[in-house]
């Protein structure tokens, strides 16, 4: 049973073996963009065990009218661009109906402190769930910013799905965000000087799509 504002961690030895590649520096982009997607779709198996079902009825090609349920609930995906794209085709893949919209982000490298470049998020959001795709919880700036934006427009629960979260990170959005469902990967212990993660797997949008030119 999943709850609001829980702590999701997927530990199992599937994903501990998909995170040892996506770490690895050696894996290219081509790699580490499948590798993200398979991690993806486990850790929103794992944070979504609560979508809204009603029961029904099928004929099966040996019995008729066999009970089931099907999903009813419709997910808003929020990838954080850019990185949060790479996340995104495996949770269409694993949710039945879904719908997307996108927040873009950029970093002052100076302060660390996110600012928001492009919204495209309903006016008014409530009564919806929303899954903010964010794979590095690092300082916990950005996560915190889109969560304000979500919240603000009367979203009725809030899931982040990430690869990684900092515990640093990780103490400071749960500060800002208590009820906020938090899945990931893997908690990792610190941050670098740049605000990355460590020991962490580097710069998530540059490993998926190549530096920006």
């Amino acid at each position: 049973m999943t709850v609001p504002g829980e702590l999701l961690v997927a530990d199992h030895p599937v994903v501990a073996h998909r995170l040892c590649l996506l770490r690895d520096a050696a894996t290219g982009n081509t790699a580490f963009r499948q590798l993200v997607e398979e991690v993806s779709g486990i850790v929103a198996y794992e944070a979504l065990r609560d979508l809204a079902t009603e029961e029904t009825r099928v004929d099966t090609p040996v019995a008729p009218g066999a009970a089931c349920r099907r999903v009813t609930e419709t997910v808003l995906l929020v990838p954080v661009l850019r990185a949060g794209l790479g996340m995104v085709p495996a949770v269409q893949a694993l949710l039945p109906r879904t719908e997307v919209t996108h927040v873009g982000l950029r970093r002052d490298e100076e302060t660390l402190r996110p600012s928001v470049y492009l919204d495209r998020l309903p006016d008014d959001l409530t009564g919806r769930r929303v899954v903010v795709c964010d794979p590095m919880l690092a300082t916990g700036g950005s996560l915190t910013t889109v969560c304000d934006m979500v919240a603000s427009r009367g979203a009725a629960s809030v899931v982040a799905l990430c690869l990684l979260a900092a515990e640093p990170g990780l103490a400071e959005f749960r500060r800002r965000h208590p009820a906020v469902r938090v899945a990931c990967a893997a908690v990792d212990p610190d941050l670098d000087d740049r605000g990355f993660i460590v020991p962490g797997l580097g710069d998530a949008g540059d490993r998926l799509f190549g530096p920006p030119t």
